[in-house]
């Protein structure tokens, strides 16, 4: 069973605080289409502006290290069938070795709305520390650092520099089982990136 665990990207959607919405639009509308092809034939060709920080999106080292790796040389291994679990921000004993791990906040139910953006839950130094032995993290949360103090972002730092990819803005995490299931989050292939938006999910074994 597919857990679809990505937030749906519309026109004019923040994501985050400070940074503008996409702006989703005909390239070659359906109309205008028609002017080349025979009758009967129609095409659409969208274009979007948007920044990378949009909707669910993975961070990689170059997003926070200027030598780290980008999204061209991040490894599918890294983003594809991941064994994983659900843990919550108290937890202190789940054995995260070698697991995506994704932290479960509830947040997601904000997600859209200005209290989303504000007073967020984020990961704190205890926990980030142990998270350096997954190979994936992900939050259901506006940021996985606390973002009221603008001047840092060491879990960022942890995590990337250790080479953890990070998965920001998931939802539908009270869905998943505890444990027996795989995380999946691929980006485009882009050089020179560091972020990107993806399509998160789930399979969860029956």
């Amino acid at each position: 069973m597919l857990i679809d665990l990505s937030h749906t990207i519309r026109d004019g959607l923040v994501t985050h605080k400070g940074l503008p919405g996409p702006v989703i639009c005909d390239y070659l509308s359906r109309e205008a289409s028609r002017e080349r092809y025979t009758d009967g034939t129609e095409f659409q060709i969208g274009r979007i502006d948007m920044v990378a920080n949009t909707g669910t999106y993975v961070d990689v080292p170059f997003h926070r290290f200027a030598g780290g790796a980008d999204l061209s040389e991040v490894a599918l291994e890294r983003f594809v069938d991941l064994p994983a679990i659900v843990i919550d921000l108290d937890d202190r004993d789940t054995d995260v070795t070698g697991k995506a791990v994704l932290v479960r906040t509830g947040w997601a139910r904000h997600f859209g709305t200005p209290a989303y953006l504000e007073d967020h839950p984020f990961v704190g130094a205890e926990l980030a520390e142990r998270l350096r032995s997954a190979v994936l993290v992900g939050i259901d949360s506006h940021n996985i650092d606390d973002t009221r103090t603008r001047n840092s972002r060491p879990v960022h730092t942890l995590l990337l520099g250790a080479g953890i990819p990070i998965v920001e803005h998931l939802r539908g995490l009270e869905l998943l089982p505890a444990g027996n299931f795989s995380f999946t989050a691929v980006p485009p292939k882009f050089v020179g990136m560091g972020t990107f938006p993806v399509r998160a999910f789930a399979t969860v074994s029956t």
